[in-house]
């Protein structure tokens, strides 16, 4: 697991919720540049099973969703229908209007080719024009990236039998550059 930013080392001692956990576990997994694939991102999806195995087979394919779904899986709670597809998140646990710690977002982001896509990850705060959000494929690795709010497509949280009480928004310094391009 790779060190958090300086402005990120409070997550280490939030005690939950359950995936913010998972998804440190994995902080600072990274596809291997050129050719060959990092085995751990190969092996979630046989972790995550439903024969995802047999549509994702290679870590340069983009891996937001398979992340999604390993954490939530991990956590014990429902992996979406065709969980590779990030925009499937939008179905996740509950509507939420303001998001907060823990809660699953959903952006929308153009690809190269100017087709509509999106992207997946896991609120950890805010600024005034971005969220805070940790996630797969953010410049190919596991890792916090600010986000424009304006690119939100749906925020939703997690199904609870007991709502971890440190679930709460989370304001934050705006640090560096927004994420454009989480392919």
């Amino acid at each position: 697991m790779a060190t958090l930013k300086a402005s990120y080392q409070w997550l280490n001692s939030e005690p939950g919720p359950k995936m913010i956990q998972e998804a440190l576990n994995l902080h600072g997994t990274a596809e291997r540049p050129g050719k060959g694939d990092n085995p751990a991102i190969i092996g979630w999806a046989d972790e995550v099973g439903a024969d995802i195995r047999k549509i994702y087979f290679a870590d340069d394919t983009p891996w937001c969703g398979l992340f999604m779904a390993v954490v939530a899986k991990r956590a014990g709670k429902r992996v979406v229908k065709d969980p590779l597809w990030a925009l499937n998140w939008g179905t996740f646990g509950k509507f939420t209007e303001e998001p907060m710690l823990g809660d699953v977002l959903v952006f929308v982001r153009k690809t190269r080719e100017g087709k509509k896509a999106g992207h997946v990850g896991l609120y950890v705060g805010e600024d005034e024009s971005a969220y805070h959000v940790l996630g797969g494929n953010q410049g190919d690795c596991v890792c916090v990236q600010p986000i424009a709010k304006s690119r939100l497509y749906a925020a939703r949280r997690p199904l609870y039998n007991q709502q971890p009480s440190n679930v709460r928004k989370i304001p934050l310094a705006a640090v560096g550059s927004l994420s454009t391009d989480e392919s």
